[in-house]
């Protein structure tokens, strides 16, 4: 992939030429710098050559599958699957092969923005050990968080509930989603504990201004960076 200085580097990979030259269009407008291929072996050899900062990719593509790409790749890019093949099957094949997300079609740029800048803060976060959102800042390897400069204590769980919410900043995350993505699938009680814990949260890292953890009613929580 050709590169140039500014923001993360994307590769779309789509047989469909109007979707392709769409998103592509779109995503740079984002500011993001993006290449694109039309084929699997394309999009294999553009991703070897010079390893995309994330990829999006079809699965229906005219010389192997989407999910083909990605097993030849393994897991050393990121990916994010964004396809007209919906099928619950599908959805659970690409995710066990490793993939960051999966967006079927068709679909907001909004939210298609929002979820890439999401794996890209995550991906980010795991090179760099550190995640960041407005005055507030983890530290994924030594285990701390700060806010505005300033230590603050939190429980091993309080750790990970932010961490999470950090890593889909922007995103609003259901209690269900958030019990998968934090207590994994070893707690089977009340969703409530979520709320509990979202109000331990708040009590230690979100008293001042800018707020950052926001309750969207009937829907769950998002962490929301202030506007600069």
């Amino acid at each position: 992939m050709t590169s140039r200085e500014g923001g993360e580097r994307l590769l779309v990979v789509d047989d469909e030429d109007t979707v392709r030259e769409l998103l592509s269009a779109t995503l740079r407008f984002a500011g993001f710098q993006v290449a694109s291929a039309a084929t699997g072996a394309e999009a294999v050899a553009a991703a070897t050559g010079e390893p995309p900062d994330l990829l999006l990719l079809d699965v229906m593509l005219p010389d192997m599958d989407g999910f083909e790409v990605v097993r030849r790749l393994g897991r050393q890019v990121p990916v994010l699957f964004l396809t007209a093949r919906d099928r619950r099957e599908d959805k659970i094949t690409g995710l066990s092969l490793g993939a960051d997300d999966y967006v079927t079609k068709p679909f907001a740029l909004e939210e298609l923005i929002a979820r890439i800048r999401a794996i890209l803060r995550r991906t980010t976060g795991r090179r760099t050990g550190a995640l960041t959102a407005g005055p507030l800042a983890l530290d994924v390897e030594g285990h701390q968080v700060t806010r505005a400069g300033r230590p603050v204590r939190v429980s091993p769980t309080e750790f990970q509930l932010l961490r999470y919410l950090m890593e889909n900043a922007g995103l609003v995350v259901s209690k269900a989603q958030i019990l998968d993505g934090v207590w994994r699938y070893d707690f089977g009680g009340d969703a409530g504990i979520v709320d509990t814990y979202i109000s331990y949260l708040r009590r230690k890292v979100d008293t001042g201004e800018p707020r950052l953890i926001h309750t969207v009613h009937g829907v769950g929580y998002v962490l929301r960076e202030p506007r600069r």
